[in-house]
C-alpha cells in the first residue's frame, strides 16, 4: 500500500535529502491513489527534508490574465469571449485565491496555515519551512519568473528541483535563463486583477518580458543527457531531481545557441494574438 512511509522511502531513493530547499512540480494523478489523501505526499516530502528544509511549489493563477495560454485557448480569438473572460476574472488575493492548473499537491501546500505566498497576481509561488518568508518576499510585477521573483531567490540559495510525474514543459526554472540572455525577451502588455486594501477588484496593466516555453521539452531532454538529472520513481510516477543552478546555466547556454530572435509581435492586452507560448 502506498502511504507516507513508502512515499518517503521513494523520495530518498529518488535523491531527496534532508535540509536545503526543494521546488516541487507534481502530478498526483501520476503518483497513483493515496489512501491517506493528497496531503500524504506533502508530509512525505517534509519528512525527508526535515524541519530544516523548505518546500516550494508554483501557485500560478493563469486564469487571472488576458495574455496567458489558458486565455488564448479558451477565448480562441473571439472578442466576445475575451470580454466575457475578463469580466469574470476575480481580484487576486495571495491569502485566499486558489491556484489553477498547478495540481492538487501545490494547492495543498498553498492551503497549509504556515505557508507563505508571493504576491504576483499571475505567477505566484508558495513555500513551507524556515526559508519560506525570504523566498517569497520579492516578486515584482514586471518580473514573472526572473531575478526579482522566487525563481531568482531559489537560484540564489542553490535549491533543488523535483519533478514528479511531469515533463520539462512544466519546468518553470528554465524561464530564469530567458531573463539572462544577451538579447532578452521582448516586453509586452499584461493585464491582471487584484483586490486592493479595501477588498475591491482593481485592474492592473503592466509591461513584462514574454516568457516562451515552446521548446522546453527539447531543452529538458538535452539537459538530461548531461547527466545532471537523477531519475527515480515516487509511487507510479517517474521523478527527475536536479540542481536549479545546473538547469538554469545549461538553459542559458542552450537558448543562446538554439533560439533565434525574440518574438517580434506584441499582442494587445485584452486579445493576444494566437501563436507563441508563455505567460
Amino acid at each position: 500500500m502506498v502511504n507516507r512511509e513508502t512515499l518517503s522511502a521513494d523520495l530518498r531513493r529518488a535523491g531527496l535529502r534532508p535540509g536545503g530547499t526543494v521546488l516541487v512540480h507534481c502530478s498526483l494523478r501520476a503518483v497513483g491513489w493515496l489512501p491517506e489523501g493528497p496531503a500524504a505526499l506533502r508530509r512525505a516530502v517534509q519528512q525527508v527534508i526535515t524541519a530544516d528544509g523548505t518546500l516550494v511549489v508554483p501557485t500560478h493563477t493563469t486564469a487571472n490574465s488576458t495574455t496567458s495560454h489558458l486565455f488564448r485557448r479558451e477565448t480562441d480569438g473571439s472578442p466576445e469571449a475575451a470580454a466575457g473572460w475578463e469580466a469574470a476574472i476575480k481580484g487576486f488575493d495571495p491569502d485566499t485565491t486558489p491556484s489553477d492548473e498547478m495540481g492538487i499537491f501545490a494547492e495543498g501546500v498553498r492551503e497549509h496555515p504556515d505557508a507563505r505566498r508571493s504576491t504576483h497576481p499571475h505567477t505566484s509561488f508558495a513555500a513551507l519551512g524556515p526559508g519560506a518568508r525570504e523566498l517569497t518576499a520579492v516578486h515584482d510585477l514586471d518580473c514573472h519568473l526572473g531575478e526579482r521573483s522566487p525563481v531568482g531567490a531559489l537560484y540564489a540559495v542553490g535549491a533543488t528541483v523535483l519533478m514528479i510525474g511531469v515533463g520539462y514543459a512544466h519546468c518553470t526554472t528554465f524561464h530564469l535563463a530567458e531573463y539572462r540572455l544577451a538579447t532578452p525577451p521582448r516586453v509586452r502588455p499584461h493585464r491582471c486583477y487584484v483586490l486592493d486594501e479595501r477588498g475591491e477588484r482593481r485592474r492592473i496593466d503592466f509591461l513584462a518580458p514574454h516568457n516562451d516555453d515552446h521548446d522546453f521539452a527539447e531543452l529538458g531532454a538535452a539537459f538530461e543527457r548531461t547527466g545532471a538529472v537523477r531519475t527515480g520513481r515516487v509511487g507510479a510516477a517517474r521523478t527527475r531531481l536536479f540542481p536549479i543552478r545546473a538547469a538554469v546555466d545549461f538553459a542559458l547556454d542552450w537558448m543562446t545557441h538554439h533560439r533565434g530572435q525574440p518574438l517580434s509581435w506584441v499582442p494587445t492586452v485584452a486579445g493576444a494574438e494566437a501563436g507563441g507560448a508563455g505567460t
